[in-house]
């Protein structure tokens, strides 16, 4: 007799299981990440101003990094296909980058509209995973991470002309609510 395909159901059971597995073997790896979570949240909430404009910042440089990182690549293997189009990426990637270093107050707007983003993907998924390990014990917690991930991109999205101020504390917010759902999760799986 042939080996039966296994069913929906199973299949979920045993993701659900290997995964509770993984979070209860690495949970003091989740809690220190957490706790880091946590300390960055009350540090971007204590210093907004600075927290937009570092963010502001660090998104020129990564931004400048990665299209020279391309520039290079790319020029190392002309063949590939649509070389002038990733040409022309990685030269945008490394302008806008600048542009960023250059006047971050200015690119907060522009920081908006991808927090925006950001904070509604991070939202869903964290509320698919959420439901996704339903029955492990207080999954209810990034359940609420997720939730406050989409309303902070509503609230965001309702309220275009937000200051740097407020964006810096609405990433506070956001990291002590994500590093406090994940440290309450690998605390319980700990304990067990």
């Amino acid at each position: 007799m042939a080996d039966e395909p296994m069913s929906l159901a199973d299949a979920t059971k045993a993701m659900r299981e290997a995964m509770h597995e993984t979070i209860k073997k690495h949970s003091l790896w989740y809690l220190i990440q957490a706790g880091l979570l946590v300390l960055a949240g009350f540090a971007a909430l204590i210093y907004p101003l600075i927290t937009s404009a570092a963010v502001a910042i660090f998104l020129g440089w990564t931004l400048i990094i990665v299209g020279v990182i391309q520039g290079i690549s790319l020029i190392s293997a002309p063949e590939v296909s649509h070389f002038w189009l990733n040409l022309i990426s990685a030269v945008l990637a490394v302008l806008v980058g600048f542009l960023f270093l250059r006047n971050p107050v200015a690119g907060v707007d522009t920081l908006v509209l991808l927090m925006i983003v950001f904070f509604m993907m991070q939202g869903i998924a964290k509320v698919v995973f959420s439901l996704a390990i339903r029955p492990f014990p207080n999954w209810g917690w990034v359940l609420a991470s997720g939730l406050i991930s989409v309303l902070l991109a509503v609230f965001l999205l309702l309220n275009p002309g937000l200051s740097v101020l407020v964006l810096g504390i609405l990433i506070g917010f956001q990291l002590i609510s994500e590093g406090v759902a994940l440290g309450y999760l690998a605390w319980k799986a700990r304990q067990e």
